[in-house]
């Protein structure tokens, strides 16, 4: 059985550089004998992360969260600091981005339920009945 072999964050880097210009990602596994898989997990991590994101652990840290408690040294907290700042903001912008989304979504839908509404409504309504104007 071949063990599978561990590629550098650089090599790494390099498969997602040539993903993200247009290489057929299939092409790539069958070069360099990387699972289709992990190539598209690498170029989601790097996405999101950055190259810092290509070699991340993966599960649960051993200890559970008593053992990531905080420490009072100096060592402890700039290990404990995200290493890659643009990736941590490129983060925050997909989240902003995706909550911007689903408010697009709930606008879009309250605004046809509206309609509805409206085309519902019968046009002699009660005098001083409030009805809402139409967007």
């Amino acid at each position: 059985m071949k063990m599978p072999q561990v590629l550098s964050t650089e090599a790494k880097a390099a498969l997602v550089r040539r993903m993200e210009s247009g290489e057929k990602i299939s092409d790539i596994a069958k070069e360099t004998g990387v699972l289709r898989k992990s190539l598209y997990e690498w170029k989601a991590a790097f996405r999101k992360m950055g190259a810092a994101g290509l070699n991340r652990k993966r599960g649960p840290k051993p200890g559970g969260r008593a053992a990531s408690a905080p420490s009072s040294s100096p060592d402890a907290a700039a290990a404990a600091r995200p290493p890659d700042e643009l990736a941590r903001a490129e983060a925050r912008i997909a989240e902003l981005e995706r909550l911007i989304g689903r408010q697009q979504a709930d606008l879009c839908f309250f605004r046809k339920a509206l309609r509805l509404w409206d085309a519902t409504t019968p046009k002699g309504a009660a005098p001083g009945s409030t009805r809402s104007s139409k967007p």
